[in-house]
Formats: structure tokens, C-alpha cells, sequence
């Protein structure tokens, strides 16, 4: 199967602004690259790439004053099945735990492990260890926010989506985390391209989506409880402790955004 994706962004800014885009996808998945994958700016600026400690692609560059177009399109293979489903996956004891896993039990800036732990073990201490535990906690995040653009907005923590019960895909994976990392579960959040391939068309804009992935068995397990169902075609582009460490744009100084467009179809054969 292949898949095409892309993106067209416009920022604007009153002055020269230095930029850290994750725009690029995650190198796990260039030898999958049917057509190159490069980043395009409009005006040209100078830009350089370097490896974070997540093993995501990071651009810096400097935005100009004024407006900056930033382009990609590509083509990409897919196997074209589903995300992974495995019953029987066990849950580490935490002293088995590699020591670079360890890091995704622990509480970050949108997933507030000390507030909702409480909460976690009366809601799931009598749950099956391991994989049963973890889709227990996609079916109640699923369950319990109502997915809206409209109510999107980029300060919201777990603690806050779990009580106002709205959000966005970011908001759905980071309350799913926080909840297994409250039940010694490690947890990572993932942003990629995920369109509309197998599955009837949807109303709602096209847009980068996130979900996260659970450690059992010895390795990562993708989850995803905003959609709580097995999706075909995911692009990751990066993964970190929270959206924190993998926004698409992170700027040390005054910008706007004029304009996005994100594209994630399958493509002719």
C-alpha cells in the first residue's frame, strides 16, 4: 500500500524568530520512503538537523519577519495492516524494566502522574496485569472525553482533560499514559500522520494525530484511545514523554500561524 502525505504551514512573525520544528519522520520509517522526504521553505532560510535524545529529527532554523512557508510531500510504503493486537502481552514487575524505559513511568508536564493515581488504582487495581490493564484504560479514556476541535487548547493537562471530559487526540493519549504510569505500566506519546484509510471518510479537518505506546512483553505496543480500534497507515514522526517534547513547532519568540493543511491519503498503486 502506498500512502501520500504532506503538509503545508504558514507562520508569521514581527521579527527574526528561532524556530525547532519535528516535522520530519521519525527515521524508523525512511527505508519505507517511496519519494524523498525533505522540508521546504519559502523564502529559503538556512536550517540544520540534529538528533534529540528520543531518536526524533529536529530542524533549527530562524523564521524571517514576515510570513514562512514551510512544505513537505512524499510518497511512503505500508504493509496496510492494522495495529498490532496482542491479548497475552505481560506487564513488567518495574525492577525487570530496561533503565531507558524507566523515564516513561514518571510524571512529565502534561501527564500528572501524582494527581491521578488515586484514581488509577480504584479504577484499575482489580484489572488483569498487562495488556487487559492497558485497553481497561483506553476503553475508560474513550468513555470519558468527548473529541472536539473546537475545545482544542494546548494547556490542557491529563488532570485537566479528565475533568473537563473534552479534548483532542492529544488530550485522549495523555490521559491514557498518565493512567498507566500511575499502574507501573511505561507509557510514551507518538504524533504522526493517520488518515482516513480503511475506514469511512470523516467531516473533521485533516490533521497530525497522536497515540501512545505501552511497554509489555519486552516491547512498544501502539494504543490509541481516542479511536479505541486498530487503524491502518500510521506515519510516526516522534516520540517523547508528552507533547512537550514533540510539538510540531517550538518558538523563542513572537509567532503566528496563518495556515495548515495536512494531507495523509492512500495513494494509486
Amino acid at each position: 500500500m502506498k500512502i501520500r502525505a504532506g503538509y503545508d504551514i504558514v507562520y508569521e512573525s514581527p521579527h527574526p524568530t528561532t524556530t525547532l520544528l519535528v516535522l520530519t519522520i521519525h527515521p524508523s520509517r525512511f527505508p519505507d520512503l517511496l519519494t524523498p522526504h525533505s522540508i521546504n521553505f519559502d523564502p529559503p532560510i538556512a536550517a540544520r538537523d540534529y538528533q534529540d535524545r528520543y531518536g526524533n529529527i529536529c530542524t533549527r532554523t530562524v523564521a524571517p519577519a514576515g510570513k514562512l512557508r514551510i512544505t513537505t510531500d512524499f510518497l511512503i510504503k505500508d504493509s496496510g495492516q492494522p495495529d498490532e493486537v496482542a491479548p497475552t502481552a505481560r506487564q513488567h514487575p518495574v525492577e525487570e524494566l530496561p533503565d531507558d524505559v524507566l523515564v516513561y513511568l514518571l510524571g512529565s508536564r502534561y501527564c500528572e502522574t501524582e494527581r491521578l493515581a488515586e484514581l488509577a488504582w480504584k479504577q484499575f487495581g482489580n484489572t488483569p496485569l498487562g495488556w487487559p490493564r492497558v485497553q481497561a484504560i483506553c476503553d475508560y479514556v474513550h468513555e470519558r472525553l468527548k473529541f472536539s476541535y473546537a475545545e482544542a487548547r494546548s494547556t490542557r493537562t491529563a488532570w485537566d482533560g479528565h475533568a473537563e471530559q473534552i479534548g483532542v487526540c492529544r488530550d485522549f493519549a495523555h490521559l491514557a499514559i498518565t493512567l498507566c504510569r500511575c499502574m507501573n505500566i511505561p507509557a510514551r506519546y507518538c504524533t504522526g500522520y493517520l488518515g482516513d484509510i480503511g475506514i469511512p471518510p470523516v467531516d473533521d479537518p485533516m490533521d497530525f494525530s497522536a497515540w501512545f505506546e505501552a511497554y509489555l512483553s519486552g516491547r512498544w505496543y501502539t494504543f490509541d484511545a481516542r479511536h479505541n480500534t486498530p487503524r491502518i497507515g500510521r506515519i510516526l514522526m516522534a516520540r517523547g514523554r508528552d507533547a512537550t517534547d514533540v510539538a510540531i513547532s517550538t518558538s523563542f519568540g513572537m509567532i503566528g500561524l496563518s495556515k495548515f493543511v495536512v494531507v495523509t491519503e492512500l495513494a494509486a498503486s
